[in-house]
């Protein structure tokens, strides 16, 4: 038997409970986690989502060893390092899988959600989910890395913006927080824009170039000075994304990666007399966790966390919801 933490139904709270461990299937492994880290979508099964049964266990942010091959395992062995991130699973046939484009899969499995995920034990994932962590990067800091970190890493760097290009990250939070790293790592001069004069410090600490307080009055006048080539939109606030659009460059584009709920409000004129654009990214799959991984490892690019014992999942989970984590919870098990 395993410890895990469970969705019992829709509508229920996170209970702890214990179940048997679970055995691979037909081109699985079976991962003996090590630490997986929260996200605000870990409240899916809570609220239901399209696919998702009953009993599930949540979690997409899994770093462990891998103690058990199905059959028809190749490329990996018992021990391997592994990890499992928003994607768990495409199906090769439908036509975003055919142009290589798995993370849109038509039939796309999601860790946590269509299969039982990282809040537990053990858990059993396909081949195809599988990201290896490198040999020296601790499991707590991989699982963020494969969320928040491929979100904005693989974000960035299929915007084609010149290296040397001013990019403003708007939001520092779990999001933000590695956006400004990764995109100082990557050559952009970046600008920080968050509210309260107190986030200046740390948003210099993780390698902003400049900061905006955009609670002052002159904030877009001081944004609007740069003329950021794209702005990082990873606040979830829409009237805030509104309001820095026109400070975009010429050509420049709005990079949106938070899901606000309300709709964005933008002047078509102002895009097409700038020739500017605006669209929006989902992570990645399972080899763009690797290379997000592996680029944070070589340049230092480094969540912040603070780690809870499996049986604290649902405080964690509050924290995290409540904004009172910086910036990232993770459950660290104990074997």
């Amino acid at each position: 038997m395993m410890k895990a933490v469970q969705y019992a139904n829709k509508g229920e709270d996170l209970k702890l409970v214990e179940v048997p461990i679970p055995k691979p299937g037909k081109d699985q492994v079976r991962i003996k986690i090590v630490a997986c880290g929260i996200c605000h979508s870990d409240t899916f099964g809570k609220y239901g989502i399209p696919g998702i049964t009953y009993p599930r266990t949540p979690g997409h942010e899994v770093g462990g060893v891998i103690d058990q091959l199905g059959e028809g395992v190749t490329g990996f062995k018992v021990g391997d390092k592994v990890g499992v991130g928003w994607f768990g699973g495409h199906c090769g046939h439908c036509k975003a899988c055919r142009e290589d484009d798995w993370v849109c899969c038509t039939e796309g499995k999601v860790c946590g959600i269509h299969y039982d995920g990282g809040f537990a034990e053990y858990m059993v994932a396909p081949l195809d989910a599988l990201a290896r962590i490198p040999d020296n990067l601790p499991f707590e800091q991989a699982g963020p890395l494969m969320c928040a970190g491929i979100t904005v890493f693989n974000s960035i760097r299929h915007q084609h913006i010149k290296v040397g290009s001013v990019v403003c990250i708007l939001g520092i939070g779990g999001l933000g927080h590695l956006a400004i790293q990764f995109a100082r790592r990557m050559g952009y001069e970046v600008v920080a824009h968050s509210s309260g004069a107190d986030k200046e410090k740390l948003a210099r600490d993780l390698g902003a170039h400049h900061y905006i307080d955009g609670s002052q009055p002159d904030a877009i006048q001081k944004l609007t000075a740069f003329s950021p080539k794209m702005i990082v939109a990873t606040t979830p606030h829409a009237k805030t994304i509104e309001s820095v659009i026109p400070t975009l460059a010429v050509g420049g584009k709005l990079l949106v990666l938070a899901a606000a709920q309300e709709p964005l409000s933008v002047s078509c004129l102002q895009l097409i007399g700038k020739k500017q654009s605006i669209g929006g990214w989902p992570s990645g799959d399972s080899r763009d966790s690797e290379e997000t991984m592996r680029f944070a490892q070589i340049n230092d690019v480094t969540p912040m966390i603070e780690t809870f014992p499996l049986e604290k999942a649902p405080e964690a989970l509050a924290k995290a919801l409540n904004n009172k984590v910086r910036f990232r919870s993770v459950l660290v098990m104990k074997h």
